[in-house]
């Protein structure tokens, strides 16, 4: 019989039976490159999180035209920062009362 749990996300996770936890810690064994971790050392880790802000930006909504949206997220990754220069540099040059 197949064992599930649910997470707190309402995720519903299959675990492995038996014999695929044998078979995935045999596999763990004959890697050099790994170990199974112990439990003090699996308490000890900690996922991630996002990184702190700078401190020196507010985050806010703001409604703009799709298709200037589209122009700055075609430049790729650092679409939203461009977007802060150039309204930066609109201000910085008259173009905008702030």
């Amino acid at each position: 019989m197949t064992q599930t749990v649910k997470t707190r996300s309402g995720r519903v996770l299959v675990l492995p039976t038996p014999a695929e936890d044998a078979a995935i810690a045999t596999g763990i064994a004959a890697d050099p490159d790994t170990y199974e971790v112990s439990a003090t050392e699996f308490k000890q880790m900690r996922r991630p999180g996002r990184p702190m802000g700078s401190g020196t930006k507010t985050q806010i909504t703001l409604r703009l035209d799709t298709d200037l949206v589209e122009k700055f997220k075609a430049t790729g990754p650092g679409w939203q920062t461009n977007i802060n220069a150039a309204l930066r540099d609109a201000v910085v040059h008259g173009m905008v009362k702030a």
